[in-house]
């Protein structure tokens, strides 16, 4: 169950923190729990490979909408799709979901749209892999956050663990690395929302966690990846 209540959320995550694998889940999730339409929109000019805009047909099946560039979702040319985002932006009926790239360039990107942004119905929430260097320690992961909030025009107002060993990820490494986001959370003051998982291990992880627990299928990547 989704916890949060804004219609429109940003979702920023540094290389291989794995925040597009998180992108799908939750709008799979929100697709599955809400009565609006939901847009999940491709901003991630940073890393070509995993794009959410690669598993647009999957997606469609759970009745949600992939965006990306104006040259459709199968071009692998960058040019920011800011009708169609707008759009969905100012409908009060639509869901959206910002997959945005993690660095600043990407964050950059997001700031062309952040004027249009009503605080109280937009949340910019960071994903956390403890196991990427650039998110390894308390201050690391801090100054990635506050870089992403400079050049986006917005503050971080959710964290999300998603520490993992892609398939090799068992309880243990997610409670790791909720050690550091715990640190960072309590030393920015700002709440964890989710800590993800694989799904096979979904419930037992929320019996001796104590934030959400999201269920994750892996996506973005092949069985044999």
């Amino acid at each position: 169950m989704l916890l949060d209540n804004k219609r429109i959320k940003i979702i920023t995550g540094h290389y291989g923190s794995g925040k597009t694998e998180f992108a799908c889940n939750y709008a799979i999730e929100l697709a599955k729990n809400s009565k609006k339409n939901v847009v999940l929109a491709d901003l991630d000019i940073v890393n070509p490979y995993f794009r959410s805009r690669e598993r647009a047909d999957f997606l469609k099946k759970y009745g949600i909408t992939v965006v990306s560039g104006l040259l459709g979702n199968e071009a692998s040319i960058d040019i920011p799709a800011i009708g169609g985002i707008y759009s969905s932006i100012m409908d009060s009926d639509t869901q959206l979901i910002l997959d945005v790239g993690g660095d600043q360039a990407g964050a950059r990107v997001l700031k062309q749209y952040t004027s249009y942004f009503d605080e109280k119905d937009s949340l910019l929430m960071a994903v956390i892999n403890a196991n990427r260097p650039g998110t390894a320690d308390v201050d690391s992961a801090i100054n990635h956050i506050r870089a992403i909030e400079y050049e986006a025009g917005m503050k971080v107002a959710g964290l999300i663990n998603n520490t993992h060993f892609l398939r090799d990820t068992k309880p243990q490494v997610v409670l790791e690395g909720h050690k550091l986001v715990k640190k960072v959370s309590d030393k920015i003051n700002v709440p964890i929302l989710y800590a993800t998982i694989l799904r096979e291990y979904a419930d037992e992880l929320a019996q001796v966690l104590d934030v959400p627990v999201m269920p994750i299928d892996l996506i973005m990547r092949d069985r044999w990846m």
